[in-house]
Formats: structure tokens, sequence, C-alpha cells
């Protein structure tokens, strides 16, 4: 019985730090060696996430191009102009084989080119490690504006996730 309990403990101190829908996610730092703001190498905090209906990209490099259709299909939908809205894209560099300096000079020029965009480099998987969100994949995730997460969705994005991902940022902008 006791060995029962100890587990049942043990399981329930192991998910919690899992991201849960409806739930805000333990607050999380990237910073020095283990990466920042990809413009500045500024320390990023998930606390940030708030005041705006956020999607983050989480990203192994390699896997960079599937969700291309859905982060398209965003664009078009331009939520910056009806409400509070943001993008964050964070890009997991210990996924990848490819250098850092190289991916590093790709972000610099895509927070360039979309300054609206928060870029961040993680070179250590803070939040595959924190967050339990998948590694080696490319990771969708919505906020709404008090920082809950209302939307997680690892690999492929379908024509249905996609719809749910627009239905729920429409709801709370």
């Amino acid at each position: 019985m006791k060995r029962k309990l100890l587990l049942v403990a043990l399981l329930a101190t192991l998910n919690l730090s899992a991201i849960t829908l409806g739930e805000i996610p333990k607050s999380i730092t990237i910073e020095g060696e283990n990466g920042g703001q990809a413009a500045d190498n500024s320390p990023w905090n998930s606390s940030s996430i708030k005041d705006n209906v956020y999607v983050m990209f989480y990203v192994d490099p390699d896997e960079k191009d599937v969700n291309e259709h859905f982060s398209q299909a965003l664009k078009k939908k331009d939520y910056r102009k009806v409400g509070a809205f943001g993008s964050i894209a964070i890009v997991n560099l210990a996924a990848t084989w490819k250098p850092n300096f190289i991916i590093e000079k790709i972000l610099k020029s895509k927070q360039e080119e979309f300054p609206d965009t928060i870029y961040v480099k993680d070179k250590s998987s803070t939040l595959v490690k924190e967050w339990e969100v998948a590694d080696d994949a490319s990771n969708i995730l919505i906020f709404d504006k008090n920082s809950k997460l209302l939307f997680y969705k690892s690999g492929k994005m379908s024509e249905k996730d996609m719809e749910d991902a627009f239905k729920l940022i429409e709801a709370n902008l």
C-alpha cells in the first residue's frame, strides 16, 4: 500500500511541470547559455505571454516546414488588425544537427523581416524539459490573454486542427 501511494505521489509530482489545457504553464526563462531572444540575446520569460492572444510555434529546425500551411493561413487572418494578438517562434536548437550559428543568423534576419513576432533561441530544449512539449517536432500552442493554454498540437495541423485553432483565437481576441 505504501508503495502504491509513493508511486501515485511521484507520478503526480512529475506531471506538475506538464502543460495542461485551461491552465497557465509554470513560468520559465530562456537565457544565457540556454538561449534567449534572437534580436538581442536578452532573456525570454514565459510570463510575457499575457494581455494578448498568443500563438506559439515551438519547432525543431528540421521540422520547420511541417506547419507552414498553418503559418500562411494565420498570416492571411491578420489578427493583429482585429485585436490584441501576438506570435512567438521558439526554435529548439538542441533538436537539430545544424550548426547554431547558421540558425541564429536566419533567426536574426527573420526577426528583422517580421518585427511583430518574438523569435527565441532555445539551446537546451527548455520547453521539452519544463513543459513536456514534444521534442524533435513542430508544436503549436495557443494562449489566451490571461496566459492560459487554450490549444496544443504536436505534429502536422489538420484542417480540423486549424479550424479549431482559428475559432479559439477569434473567441478570445
